[in-house]
């Protein structure tokens, strides 16, 4: 087969897949399938790649799918290491330009965190440097939020969440519920979290490495906010001064989710955050 022969072997083949499928009774499977194929013989003939390539690329999803148990999801943690978790995120919340930006929930959440008063704390080991963290809620017409709910969770100071490691941590560590007052706003007494490394043991670990890109998340705490007439938020709020926090290998950093973790007296920090939450009905007008 000559060169000119061979540059077109690769479309072929999708064409001959794509000719396949005028009757599949799943349409937008199909077209998906036939773009899918397309694209990756488009970029098979722009790289020129080999036999071995493909091996190793077949090699490479198969170790992918090899890692993944009950507790181990390797394919959701190449999605969000490849950038996409976080654009899906982004596409599908369609919120207001002036609302919170929605993130992605990430694998440490737990539901049925327990409940806490306003100024309680859920750090249940006394281990790290105190925070105060005060929530404060309000709608795009700056009117506060009350009554709503807020889950938090979040690593502690060695970048470590409780249910990675139940064994060295009380149940519940570092998780809880709150409940907005009437302005709107909630005091949260935890501890200073650290980054932490993503899972560098299996297949999208050692693809990081042979990319050269970062596996440190930048410091941060999770929330889920929710409150009648309003699109539940779930989002970061990250530690500006975290030197990790422009190569954040999950993608979720936005400029409006930095929070100024400032020093406060007795030898702890404290952080302010204004969350703004679309209602319902603007996530209506835009759809």
């Amino acid at each position: 087969m000559d060169v000119r022969s061979a540059d077109k072997a690769m479309k072929s083949a999708a064409d001959a897949f794509a000719a396949r499928l005028h009757s599949a009774p799943d349409k937008r499977l199909a077209r998906f399938m036939s773009e899918l194929i397309h694209d990756v013989a488009d970029l098979a003939d722009r790289m020129e790649m080999t036999r071995e390539e493909m091996q190793a690329v077949i090699g490479f999803l198969t170790q992918v799918g090899e890692a993944c148990s009950e507790r181990r999801q390797e394919w959701v943690l190449l999605a969000d290491v490849l950038g996409l978790s976080s654009a899906f995120e982004r596409r599908h919340a369609r919120l207001p330009a002036n609302a919170t930006p929605n993130t992605l929930v990430g694998p440490f959440y737990r539901p049925g965190a327990p409940r806490r008063r306003d100024n309680e704390s859920i750090c249940l080991d006394g281990k790290g440097m105190p925070l105060e963290f005060t929530a404060r809620l309000a709608n795009r017409d700056g009117e506060p939020v009350a009554s709503a709910r807020i889950e938090v969770w979040h690593a502690n100071g060695e970048g470590v969440y409780e249910n990675q490691a139940p064994d060295m941590q009380p149940e519940f560590n570092l998780r809880g519920t709150y409940t907005t007052g009437p302005d709107g706003s909630v005091r949260i007494r935890t501890v200073r979290p650290c980054g932490y490394r993503i899972p560098e043991d299996g297949p999208v670990g050692k693809l990081l490495r042979q990319l050269g890109l970062p596996a440190t998340r930048p410091a941060h705490l999770q929330f889920r906010i929710s409150a009648s007439g309003y699109r539940t938020l779930t989002t970061h709020v990250f530690d500006k001064s975290d030197p990790a926090i422009r190569m954040d290998p999950l993608f979720a950093v936005d400029p409006a989710l930095l929070g100024d973790f400032t020093e406060s007296d007795g030898g702890g920090v404290a952080c302010s955050f204004n969350f703004i939450l679309a209602r319902d009905e603007d996530i209506q007008k835009q759809t």
